[in-house]
């Protein structure tokens, strides 16, 4: 159970200048291990120190469900209720709530999302009005995490590089997930038609296909948009101590896009489709398309590829793409994303932690970050909120 009000803590972090986005009051219900909270907080800087296991990071999980996805742990919808002690977790039918209110360009904003155990779906409010998709989040939020699991992001498979990309991508253009969401609803269509027993019908196909062409196009477009513009911020910030980077979006919608006009990929891409029916509906998956793209990073400096660079210098590459994105979105919208930053600051050397939490203030972000040692945020006494978490329960105090 958690205490504020007594389920809100609130605090103001003096001399902190306003935000164009920022979160004012969260509000969990059943949600991970927190049956009721509530949290008022300022709009700069947010600390969450406490030991493993006591609910830091699900605060972040919760934030993270504010924009369209899975949330930072890729969880399925049933996994994110509480659960009793003795309530196995395959046996938990629970719904769960986060609501926010937010502050931005717009004004005030109050979102909501959740569980619907009824519908088996997850339902999304703004302002009190039920929405049809996710989507529309990310004209209001806009978010960027960085956890400890995307330590391997460059080692790892190209679907979380895609998707870590993507979120990059939402900040500058709202339409991108819908564009994503309309994409993949068509590809599964178009799978569940090629492998159906009664056949396809071809027309049908045809617009299936012809819909994934013009989305896929569009997304490859807005991925290779923004590698560029990142690309563009990263060197004019320099080498310092996050290190500038050359990028590149590698797949056959990319390519196209460089070899002539949006108009002649999506007819390439529609030709592609067809021409591997046979073979999609055999092997039970589609073989072409932007769900199959890759970002590509390389240390600039070094002319290293991210994925052969020290465990280190990926962590620094990483924060590098996301300040940069930060610094794009704020000069491009008047409006800097809320970064949430999972046990970053324990993984960083002193002069990388405080150059960080110099760039946080200097932009004037709402971070929300994450620590078992409050002693590492001690450069940010006084200009950041701090909660101590400890079983479930929140209580505003100093680093």
């Amino acid at each position: 159970m958690a205490e504020a009000d007594p389920n809100a803590a609130s605090g103001a972090a003096p001399g902190q200048p306003g935000l164009c986005l920022a979160v004012r009051r969260l509000t969990l219900t059943d949600f991970r291990c927190y049956d009721s909270l509530r949290i008022d907080v300022p709009p700069g800087p947010v600390v969450l120190a406490g030991p493993n296991g006591a609910g830091k990071t699900n605060i972040l999980e919760a934030l993270s469900f504010l924009i369209p996805g899975r949330g930072l742990r890729r969880a399925r919808l049933g996994e994110a209720a509480r659960r009793e002690p003795d309530e196995a977790p395959d046996t938990v039918h629970r719904p769960w709530a986060v609501a926010a209110t937010v502050t931005g360009p717009d004004g005030e904003t109050d979102l909501g999302t959740g569980l619907d155990i009824e519908a088996d779906k997850r339902v999304v409010r703004v302002d009190g009005e039920a929405q049809r998709a996710q989507a529309v989040l990310s004209r209001h939020m806009s978010l960027q995490w960085l956890t400890p699991q995307m330590d391997r992001l460059f080692l790892d498979g190209a679907s979380a590089r895609r998707r870590f990309l993507d979120r990059l991508v939402y900040g500058r253009d709202a339409a991108h997930a819908g564009r994503i969401n309309g994409y993949e609803q068509a590809m599964r269509e178009r799978l569940r038609l090629l492998t159906s027993r009664g056949g396809a019908d071809a027309g049908w196909l045809d617009a299936l296909e012809a819909t994934m062409a013009e989305k896929g196009v569009a997304i490859a477009a807005a991925r290779l948009d923004m590698a560029g513009r990142l690309a563009g911020q990263l060197d004019a910030a320099g080498d310092g101590p996050f290190p500038a980077a050359d990028l590149a979006v590698e797949g056959e919608a990319e390519a196209w896009l460089a070899e002539g006009s949006a108009l002649d990929a999506e007819d390439r891409l529609k030709q592609a489709f067809k021409d591997a029916r046979g073979r999609d509906g055999e092997i039970g998956r589609t073989a072409h398309g932007p769900h199959r793209s890759d970002l590509y990073v390389e240390y600039k400096s070094r002319g290293r590829p991210a994925a052969d660079c020290s465990t280190g210098e990926q962590k620094a590459l990483l924060i590098s793409l996301v300040l940069a994105q930060a610094r794009l979105q704020a000069a491009e919208r008047g409006r800097a994303p809320i970064l949430l930053l999972d046990e970053v600051a324990a993984h960083l050397d002193a002069d990388r932690r405080a150059a960080l939490f110099d760039e946080i203030l200097r932009l004037g972000l709402q971070a929300w970050m994450t620590g078992t040692d409050a002693d590492l945020f001690q450069p940010m006494a006084g200009r950041a909120a701090v909660f101590h978490v400890a079983d479930a329960g929140l209580a505003l105090g100093d680093p």
